[in-house]
């Protein structure tokens, strides 16, 4: 009986060590971005990490996946929409095909900088554009930055809009920014993000279009030699998280993880501002010659996209934007 009595209580107390141990295991937060490290997004998520690391004792880890480790941008909300990817940073390129009410933001010039795309944002719209996500099961925490979208290609220097007529341009899967490109005469090539160096390399595309972190990061200036400086696009990014994921966290993580994030936010607007002034040199010195535009010209020529999309996009959001 003693010896029976001793191995129930030897039973019990490995089953109580186990449970204490299992309970001590953090809650992993994967949070995977298709931008390389050192970028804009990766800082961001490095502060993340260390925000919510912190303000949770440890009881929550963050570990990120930059270089599209877990899938170009559609794959990653789309797997935050289901549940088996936690987090993700992507940019509002691709959100259109989950939620109409993020169009606005893709039309050319509907910012003239970072102050007027930041209003828009953390105000009243971007809280409701934000929310229409929700019912794809995402919760969106804030609006991060990607930054002022300009040209790049190896043939020439692209000084007016016309300039572009003919070329193939790689362009994200968004309809607003490929009917940009084709109203400008070039033929649009939405390409996954994963193939576009070695398109370029090949001569598949002539050119693309990104902010300069993303040129400098996965160095495709060693392939494009021109950037002409059209700020075409403000291309905002969204921090999210799986609506299925956050609800199920006890209250006190779900604050750190928002107080967390609106810190990182801010922390990797500064950062991308900072590095887009730092930048031209920094490719100027890899050989990239630049080509300062006329924006006003180029918004003229982008016009039509207005019409166009007119009807598709949410009337308040027009209105409030176009009469800022």
């Amino acid at each position: 009986m003693k010896k029976t009595l001793q191995v129930i209580m030897m039973a019990v107390l490995l089953v109580f060590v186990a449970s204490a141990s299992f309970a001590e295991d953090p809650i992993v937060l994967k949070i995977g971005m298709t931008t390389e490290i050192g970028g804009h997004y990766h800082s961001g998520a490095v502060r993340f990490k260390e925000k919510v690391e912190g303000y949770t004792n440890g009881k929550v880890r963050v570990d990120i996946f930059p270089s599209s480790q877990l899938g170009n941008e559609r794959d990653l909300v789309e797997g935050v929409g289901m549940g088996f990817i936690e987090m993700c940073i992507v940019s509002t390129g691709p959100l259109p095909n989950f939620s109409p009410d993020f169009m606005i933001f893709d039309l050319p010039y509907i910012f003239k900088n970072r102050d007027e795309a930041f209003k828009a944002m953390d105000g009243e719209i971007g809280a409701d554009i934000l929310k229409s996500l929700e019912p794809k099961g995402i919760k969106a925490l804030g609006f991060w930055e990607n930054g002022f979208r300009h040209i790049s290609n190896n043939k020439k220097s692209i000084i007016h809009p016309g300039d572009v007529k003919g070329m193939k341009i790689r362009t994200m899967e968004n309809p607003i920014h490929q009917a940009t490109f084709k109203t400008l005469g070039a033929t649009p090539t939405p390409m996954a993000w994963g193939e576009v160096f070695v398109a370029l390399q090949q001569g598949v595309i002539d050119g693309q279009e990104n902010p300069l972190v993303i040129v400098y990061t996965t160095k495709l200036y060693e392939i494009q030699k021109h950037i002409s400086l059209t700020g075409h696009f403000y291309s905002p990014a969204v921090c999210m998280i799986s609506k299925q994921v956050f609800d199920g966290l006890p209250v006190e993580i779900q604050d750190a993880i928002v107080k967390a994030e609106k810190e990182a936010r801010d922390y990797e607007r500064q950062f991308s501002a900072q590095l887009d002034e730092q930048l031209v040199e920094s490719l100027k010195n890899e050989g990239v010659a630049f080509a300062d535009v006329d924006k006003d010209e180029w918004k003229n020529a982008c016009a039509p996209v207005y019409d166009q999309f007119k009807s598709q996009i949410n009337p308040k959001y027009l209105e409030a934007l176009l009469g800022k």
